[in-house]
């Protein structure tokens, strides 16, 4: 029978210290009843001797050391599944807030998964269309892979996230199950309405999944939605079979959270005053990802991330880099010359890109034509930098088109709209023809037999204005 306890011993913030307690356990779900009605959940995070440290998820407030009744639940947080989740939103620790009722379980999880024997991770394969040429020609994502997107803050990586959940899919052949599961931590209550609205009214609703902690929601509750989300995520992809693509925005509130949490419980400081276990926390989100051995779904995740001051060195994107499988980095240069999505080429990469394309999976021709654009884009890069030096009219006729290229590449490749949805074979062959805009000796990138099937010499419209950095001349090619 479980035991009650009568009063705290102590309240700090979020944290609560029970003192007494017996045959408790790490990460036990801990209920509190607040003034004889008002019932909370919390769940321990530390114990030493008989006193155990609480975190309560919907915060110490209006609690006293006299009016709460504690009870030990026997069991680590869990959450209850269902394929009916799919269409719902929750709040961040998975109870449902759309007035829809609630939901008939299924099964019920621990919400900090299972231990997965590494040999039975299969290699992920194919790739996830995301209708965006920057995405899926350059940096592919890979079913089952983590691709983290880099963004600052006042970058439109809210509109990305919202265009890249209406618009994925497995491709236009596939026939599998493809949901989506979102997670959103410490938004604003207008953001949490933009995702909301902008599922319902593009008619992706009902293959999402939406978890949603508000800027006002308590602060320890943030450190569980991440963890609740992948719990159904994990459920929907191995024991319904279905491919789930995770989207969790922003992971830099998560991080604050924990910081804040630790700082509550007096631990030492590691750098920028985060915990030193912040790698570890970061790994055990990331690494729930993967196609798991004998399942029929895979988990994809996109985490996205707002670096703070854009410092990509800052802890947070930083030891995100070490665990994941590449990175999507949005440019504030970019977006100030309304380029969207302002996704910057050269820093972005995906480790499991070759793996997922060419023959059998995209177009023969994609991983050479990748190669080839990256290899042009950064010697536009070099012809920019000269032309703010000597100017641009003292720049070489092959300078020159660089510069016409850059100008091309980043109006028409990177920029598109938020409501285009381009097939692969839409951005592989706009690739073809903006290569084509240079003559065929520069590009040394592509195998000679896929170069005669695809490079078709395109003449370079009349009246295009090149572009240079800030400061150089900008002259018409005539």
């Amino acid at each position: 029978m479980p035991i009650e306890y009568l009063g705290l011993s102590s309240i700090n913030g979020p944290l609560i210290v029970l003192e007494g307690v017996q045959d408790a356990f790490y990460d036990e779900i801990v209920e509190f009843i607040v003034g004889g009605n008002e019932k909370r959940i919390g769940r321990i995070i530390e114990l030493y001797g008989d006193k155990a440290v609480i975190q309560v998820f919907e915060g110490s407030e209006g609690m006293s050391l006299v009016n709460t009744h504690t009870r030990l639940t026997g069991h680590p947080m869990e959450i209850g599944l269902s394929r009916e989740m799919l269409g719902r939103t929750f709040n961040g620790i998975g109870q449902p807030i759309d007035d829809l009722g609630t939901i008939a379980v299924r099964v019920r999880r621990d919400v900090n998964g299972l231990p997965l024997n590494p040999v039975k991770r299969e290699y992920p394969r194919n790739y996830i269309r995301t209708g965006i040429s920057a995405i899926d020609g350059l940096t592919t994502l890979i079913r089952g892979q983590k691709l983290p997107i880099f963004s600052g803050n006042g970058l439109p990586h809210d509109q990305l996230a919202a265009q890249i959940v209406k618009q994925a899919s497995l491709g236009e052949d596939s026939g599998e199950e493809f949901a989506i599961v979102f997670a959103a931590m410490g938004v604003k209550h207008d953001v949490a309405d933009f995702f909301r609205r902008t599922f319902e009214e593009s008619g992706v609703a009902d293959h999402v999944a939406m978890f949603l902690n508000l800027a006002n929601d308590p602060v320890v509750e943030r450190l569980i939605t991440p963890k609740v989300a992948l719990t159904v995520a994990e459920y929907l992809a191995f024991e319904q079979n279905m491919h789930i693509l995770v989207i969790l925005t922003d992971m830099t509130s998560f991080a604050e959270a924990m910081r804040e949490v630790s700082s509550s419980k007096g631990e030492i400081p590691s750098r920028k005053g985060f915990p030193g276990y912040l790698y570890s926390e970061l790994a055990a989100i990331y690494e729930r990802a993967g196609i798991v051995e004998g399942a029929g779904g895979s988990v994809t995740q996109i985490p996205i991330l707002t670096m703070p001051n854009d410092d990509i060195t800052h802890p947070i994107p930083d030891l995100t880099g070490y665990i994941t499988e590449g990175q999507i980095v949005l440019d504030r240069n970019l977006n100030g010359q309304s380029i969207y999505p302002p996704i910057s080429v050269l820093p972005s990469l995906s480790r499991l890109m070759k793996d997922g394309i060419g023959e059998g999976y995209t177009r023969e021709d994609h991983q050479d034509l990748a190669n080839q654009l990256f290899s042009a884009y950064a010697k536009v890069g070099d012809a920019r930098n000269l032309a703010s030096v000597i100017g641009e009219d003292e720049l070489s006729p092959i300078d020159k088109e660089y510069l016409a290229f850059g100008k091309e590449f980043e109006e028409k490749y990177i920029g598109q709209g938020p409501e285009e949805n381009r097939t692969i074979e839409e951005t592989l062959d706009l690739g073809w023809e903006l290569l084509g805009r240079l003559p065929r000796e520069e590009l040394d990138r592509v195998n000679t037999k896929i170069l005669d099937k695809y490079y078709h010499p395109t003449k370079r419209d009349e009246g295009v204005t090149t572009s240079a950095s800030p400061g150089s001349v900008a002259n018409k090619e005539m």
